[in-house]
């Protein structure tokens, strides 16, 4: 390949659109580099902006200058209890050390506006160096107008409500607690006046990911750095001595060769959508594809490493998020709504196998672990009433499809439920008595759920135990409950540098990874909300860095075919 003549030539090349694309971006502009970012989806943002869009970064400027910040010391002890020596020290120390290095860098910009989710616990807040405070940050709301000609091209996201509603994960948080809290009254309030606001204003107000990469976006323009759409890498292409040099592509129907001279970051997200590849790597349950990941992630990324030779690890793993499948195909994750007080998880034997309010990827090792594909989310009418469910308001009706699906199934008793879902009503009846004496309790003897500060940040703070309350009203609801997933965790192995390495440990000279792209620096954990975001961002941050320090190596034949 290396005898052909470029198209266009660049110092950096980024593969992948999401939040670590556009910090590397960002970050490589910053260091004088003629940087080019491709994505091969016709919107831009990747999964990054269909999530959250939490970005856990501890010491980010935004975190200490609220008194949010920690000793590096604490955090190393907190993750690497969490990934228990499976991470080499030196990743999960440029992480800790880049974080704030790269948030410093995007602070400069006056379009990144950032708050602290306070009180948004880390995931494991009771292990050493964990925050029951939370050190995940997020953008504040952006009017995706001031993109102009760009706004078309953003990926939308489920978090634009009716009437240009728009909420924050704080926000939610609040009104979840609309029927109960004060401050859920106060937030649906809020909520009122930002529709009347916006029937005048007319803004498009983006929150979480779509703020986060609509911001990142307006960045990368004012630094100059073109965002090709529609631009689908198709191979790497190397020198003689191995190097990666550029890349081919397709786009828009036409072959284009990129020369990179100071290398290629690969920030193109996992395999949630290549069932080929779930098939091969995943766990037996999670075969099934329930992502929420960006149709586009099919593993493009990890297949190019693989063709060169590099090493993988964490392939068995994935974003794991216990998910709700819409009949007519959409990915509900449950995440608040596994904290719900009157309500339990049961198996096809009725009976409970873990704390219902776990962290998610920890609720779906277990669900996995014990083959409890599907599992069946069982609460009373109390419940349906108090508190939002896959997105729909208390007091409202699940739609008909869910029922007609089977995804959804009511019943007065719990005998008649049991029934319907094929479990043995004797025991799911003693599984809800046995429930309910933890809620009179206020402990739950059999998995510790509400102990955690994590499990009652979305639980009901009029209860006892945030978590817990007795099932006792009928009607009662049983709703299919899936092992899906934000995305898969493992991929290219890389170092501290997010260089991409062989089996043997050394580098690929040329070629960088971050993302979903690459084996995740949490190992099999998630320290926090915004744990796949902020280390994609970071990674992308410290690739850019490298490059920008080291000039690859030209044969006489790659010289030729950069001319």
């Amino acid at each position: 390949m290396t005898d052909q003549k470029w198209d266009t030539t660049v110092d950096f090349l980024i593969v992948g659109s999401g939040g670590g694309g556009m910090s590397a971006g960002i970050a490589a502009a910053d260091l004088g580099l003629d940087t080019l970012i491709i994505e091969k989806g016709k919107k831009f943002g990747g999964s990054t902006a269909i999530s959250g869009g939490g970005i856990w970064i501890p010491n980010a400027p935004t975190l200490t200058r609220k008194g949010g910040g920690d000793e590096p010391a604490a955090i190393r002890r907190y993750l690497k209890t969490l990934t228990a020596g499976t991470v080499p020290d030196s990743r999960i120390d440029a992480y800790i050390d880049g974080g704030p290095k790269l948030m410093t860098l995007l602070d400069r910009s006056k379009h990144m506006k950032l708050y602290w989710v306070k009180g948004y616990s880390d995931y494991h807040p009771e292990e050493d160096g964990g925050s029951a405070l939370g050190r995940t940050i997020e953008c504040l709301p952006f009017d995706t107008r001031k993109l102009k000609e760009d706004e078309q091209f953003q990926r939308p996201n489920s978090m634009k409500g009716p009437l240009g509603l728009w909420v924050t994960s704080k926000d939610y948080h609040d009104l979840a607690m609309v029927k109960r809290t004060w401050a859920g009254r106060r937030a649906s309030m809020v909520a009122a006046w930002r529709v009347a606001s916006n029937m005048v204003r007319r803004r498009h107000m983006a929150t979480g990911g779509r703020a986060l990469v609509a911001r990142l976006r307006m960045v990368l323009k004012d630094a100059g750095v073109p965002l090709w759409l529609r631009t689908s890498m198709t191979e790497l292409v190397t020198a003689p001595d191995g190097s990666v040099i550029g890349v081919v592509a397709e786009r828009e129907g036409a072959t284009v060769r990129i020369r990179a001279r100071r290398g290629v970051l690969l920030a193109t997200g996992g395999f949630d959508h290549n069932q080929q590849m779930r098939d091969e790597y995943l766990p037996e349950h999670g075969r099934a594809n329930i992502s929420a990941g960006a149709r586009e992630n099919k593993g493009d990324g990890i297949r190019a490493g693989l063709e060169l030779g590099a090493a993988v690890d964490l392939m068995d793993d994935a974003w794991w998020m216990p998910s709700v499948f819409h009949p007519m195909g959409a990915v509900i994750p449950l995440v608040s709504e596994r904290c719900i007080p009157p309500s339990v998880i049961v198996n096809a034997e009725g009976e409970r196998f873990t704390n219902e309010s776990s962290p998610y990827v920890n609720f779906v090792h277990d669900q996995l672990e014990g083959g409890h594909v599907p599992a069946w989310f069982v609460m009373d009418t109390k419940a349906k009433n108090r508190y939002p469910f896959a997105q729909v308001l208390p007091n409202m009706p699940f739609p008909q499809g869910f029922y007609d699906s089977g995804v959804i199934h009511k019943a007065d008793t719990l005998a008649e439920l049991a029934e319907k879902i094929g479990v043995p009503a004797d025991k799911l009846t003693a599984t809800i008595e046995r429930f309910n004496g933890f809620a009179r309790s206020g402990k739950d003897e059999d998995f510790g759920r509400g102990d955690s500060a994590y499990d009652r940040y979305y639980g009901d703070p009029t209860m006892k135990n945030p978590n817990l309350d007795e099932i006792v009203k009928g009607p009662f609801y049983a709703i299919r409950c899936e092992a899906g997933d934000l995305g898969t965790k493992g991929g290219l192995v890389t170092d501290e540098d997010a260089r991409v390495l062989r089996g043997d440990g050394s580098a690929i000279s040329g070629l960088y990874a971050t993302g979903n792209t690459t084996a995740s620096v949490m190992g099999n954990e998630y320290a926090g909300a915004g744990a796949t975001i902020g280390p994609s961002m970071v990674f992308g941050y410290l690739a850019a860095k490298h490059a920008a320090a080291h000039t690859l190596p030209l044969s006489e034949s790659s010289e030729r075919a950069s001319a």
